[in-house]
């Protein structure tokens, strides 16, 4: 006990000292997205996230710290290259699947959540101390752990005591909850967390796309801004509840920002010491006859061993070692599904959609089913979309059976649209909703200038015809214009004499169609010329929605071209 108590002296010792150098850099550096507003301190006093806010239960985690002065690429073999256990330069090699899926999450929070300003570094630091950026790398090519990786049971002996909340459909512990996966999820964060970032219709924490998708809306939740010291401890301290865990996770921010590199998967250094001072917890075996649980599916059956099923506990006498019957999943228990208060979908081209899509789903007796996945897809061709631009999307009921889709977001294509939402796992009729997109439109048309517009017979006008649009007194941008030089005010027909403009091949025409407007709402017409006939004509411009502007072009004769005088006969 003595030589363990020694031990983890040693290593709280390390980390702090390392973390100070860590934090030291950051503030002296200003890295990029990490601004000090301590005055070169790093408070955690007022980011300490309140009691019970961990997305990993508190769960053990790696204290391995890097070496802050190397990290260059390492050499391809010898010790600490890839694959081994030392720190170092080998350390800044990061698993090409997992690095993608981090730099993706980035990618997607800054379109989403642009005021978090998450670096990918910090979802790389956390996923070194949660898992070893996913046991060195060991995924498929979707980006799924080719073997479970769990955390102790959280039985309250060490760890936070949290009993489960999934029926071991994600940990496969019908007793206790467990973290999950390569970012150390427990099941009943995951459950309103989780994220589809891999686009598969799934939201499995085994998969690190999705998984470091949803440490991302994590760690942004609250309206933090990562690029203060305030919201970056706070953020880290709701993964983990532990100054310590704040420290290591800043030592390794501080080290992936000084620079990485892609190595193969499978081939990524593994730390070693863990939190609780015990060894490193090995994935769960992948056995004949096994396999891992999924979410949306029961807990996996295993091969009996003497003394009972692993997860029962040993038989007692009298029940012949039996189990009782797996309980249905979620979506086993929906008997149906329906709209959960949908006001009119409906939006102008290019812009967000004022109401969404929310449904409910429910059981035989009428009430609603919590932790269901219902997926909602945008059906046939279109630019209509969710925020993100996802055509399809995954969300998970609430404890009422209620669930809500992200936003959408009309483009350019009008007309009437179907929004379908299913229930994940069940095969029950599902839901069709209609999305109207309308053109975008305009109510007031004005020119941009008060000149009088003239030319003579058979020449051009000098200066452009030029309008502004607006729709309730705001600019109207890329709303669709017509031109056309008309007969009269009550005629509206296109003349056949008088100003035209000209086509590509140089063509007289009087109507333009499939104009639009810029910006900032403004429309220049092409040069305008005049035939041989004078006197006073219009143009007419209409545009969706209903805005009209009738414009006077005069022609007035060309100028007399004064002939020779002749010469005085000589008398």
């Amino acid at each position: 006990m003595a030589a363990l108590f020694g031990k983890r002296l040693r290593r709280s010792a390390m980390t702090t000292a390392v973390a100070a150098a860590a934090v030291a850099a950051l503030s002296a550096s200003q890295a990029p997205g990490v601004t000090d507003t301590h005055g070169g301190r790093q408070s955690t006093a007022d980011a300490t996230p309140p009691p019970g806010d961990s997305a990993t239960g508190n769960s053990p985690y790696y204290t391995a710290l890097p070496d802050l002065n190397s990290p260059t690429p390492p050499p391809s073999t010898g010790p600490g290259g890839p694959g081994g256990t030392g720190t170092g330069a080998s350390e800044a090699g990061i698993p090409a699947t997992v690095l993608d899926a981090y730099k993706k999450a980035e990618a997607e929070l800054a379109a989403t959540k642009p005021g978090c300003k998450l670096p990918w570094q910090l979802l790389a630091a956390i996923g070194k101390v949660e898992s070893g950026q996913a046991r060195g790398g060991n995924v498929d090519a979707n980006g799924t752990t080719l073997k479970q990786i769990l955390g102790p049971p959280l039985d309250g002996n060490g760890f936070a005591r949290i009993t489960d909340t999934d029926n071991g459909v994600y940990d496969g512990d019908t007793t206790h909850d467990r973290a999950v996966g390569p970012m150390q999820f427990i099941p009943s964060t995951w459950a309103w967390s989780g994220r589809d970032g891999n686009g598969d219709g799934k939201k499995d924490p085994n998969n690190i796309y999705d998984a470091a998708l949803a440490a991302g809306h994590y760690l942004c939740r609250g309206d933090r801004d990562l690029s203060q010291s305030g919201g970056l401890n706070a953020a880290i301290l709701s993964y983990n509840h532990s100054q310590e865990y704040l420290n290591t996770v800043l030592s390794w921010l501080e080290f992936y920002r000084k620079g990485t590199h892609e190595v193969p998967d499978g081939t990524g250094v593994q730390p070693g010491d863990r939190s609780d001072g015990g060894p490193s917890p090995s994935p769960s075996p992948s056995s004949p006859g096994t396999t891992s649980p999924s979410p949306g599916t029961s807990k996996p059956s295993e091969p009996s061993k003497p003394g009972g099923s692993p997860g029962t506990g040993p038989s007692k006498p009298g029940d012949g070692g039996s189990t009782s019957p797996t309980p249905p999943t979620p979506a086993e228990s929906v008997a149906y599904i329906e709209d959960a208060g949908t006001g009119k979908l409906a939006a102008t081209a290019g812009d967000a959609f004022a109401e969404r899509v929310a449904v409910r789903t429910e059981n035989a007796a009428g009430k609603g089913v919590g932790t269901v996945k219902v997926k909602l897809t945008v059906v046939g061709d279109t630019d209509l979309a969710f925020s993100g631009g996802f055509k399809t999307v995954t969300v998970v009921t609430d404890s009422t059976g209620k669930a809500i889709a992200p936003p959408l977001r009309a483009g350019e294509d009008t007309g009437e649209f179907t929004v379908r939402a299913t229930v994940v796992d069940r095969k029950l009729p599902g839901l069709d909703y209609t999305a109207t997109v309308s053109a975008r439109q305009a109510d007031t048309l004005t020119r941009t200038d008060d000149k009088e517009l003239t030319c003579e017979a058979g020449g051009q006008f000098a200066d452009p015809v030029q309008v502004r649009a607006t729709y309730k007194d705001a600019a109207a941008d890329g709303v669709a214009t017509t031109a056309t030089l008309i007969k009269s005010k009550d005629d509206a027909t296109e003349n056949d004499k008088g100003p035209y403009f000209k086509d590509a091949d140089g063509k007289a025409i009087r109507t333009l169609k499939g104009l639009k407007t810029d910006g900032d709402g403004r429309l220049q017409l092409p040069r305008i010329y005049a035939d041989d006939a004078t006197g006073t004509f219009l143009l007419r411009i209409n545009t969706t929605g209903g805005a009209t502007l009738t414009i006077e072009l005069k022609v007035t004769a060309a100028a007399a071209t004064a002939s020779p005088s002749a010469s005085p006969s000589a008398t």
